[in-house]
């Protein structure tokens, strides 16, 4: 069993927010492979399905961005579900615009959300970092994040999107390397 999970802010004014990008790619995964409807359920929203034989669950954390790792700790501990098979998709300021990269384990990178998960999970989980670039001053980086894409960004960010959900059976088998690189051409 995996656990995709999509980091974002739940309340409708963020919806289109860099910062949900995580809970983007888990309304385009639902939507895709046309998994089950969204239920409230471990303090996220679940869908699970299966893809390729493997079965999927796919979560948007409701407890908001800073406190992520309550959701997950739920998930995990009733599913039983080891890190190796958490993958986390979420937004990497470090990045530029549209570029995806993946890794095992590491720091939070100043992430709150990531930085809540390590806390509770530790951090041997899979985490795939989508770039929503950064403003060039720390001091408007809330800002930042929590503004909508522009129009051209929002094209950017799409395709990125569609090139993780032709490539996701990748990340089955644990391939992030090549993942990494096949979403990136």
């Amino acid at each position: 069993m995996l656990l995709f999970v999509g980091l974002g802010n739940p309340d409708p004014k963020h919806k289109n927010n860099r910062h949900n990008i995580g809970f983007m790619l888990i309304d385009a995964l639902n939507k895709k492979f046309n998994f089950s409807k969204q239920k409230p359920k471990f303090k996220g929203l679940l869908t699970s399905g299966e893809i390729n034989s493997h079965k999927i669950i796919l979560v948007k954390p409701l407890t908001f961005m800073n406190n992520s790792g309550v959701c997950l700790r739920e998930i995990q501990d009733y599913y039983k579900i080891e890190k190796k098979n958490i993958f986390v998709f979420h937004d990497d300021l470090d990045l530029e615009l549209g570029k995806i990269r993946c890794k095992n384990g590491g720091s939070s990178g100043g992430h709150n959300g990531i930085k809540s998960i390590t806390t509770i999970l530790g951090e041997d989980f899979n985490r795939i970092r989508i770039g929503i670039d950064h403003p060039g001053n720390k001091n408007y980086v809330d800002q930042h994040v929590l503004n909508d894409f522009s129009g051209e960004e929002k094209n950017i960010i799409e395709e990125s999107i569609s090139k993780i959900l032709d490539n996701v059976y990748l990340l089955f088998e644990n391939k992030l390397d090549d993942f990494s690189s096949k979403t990136n051409n």
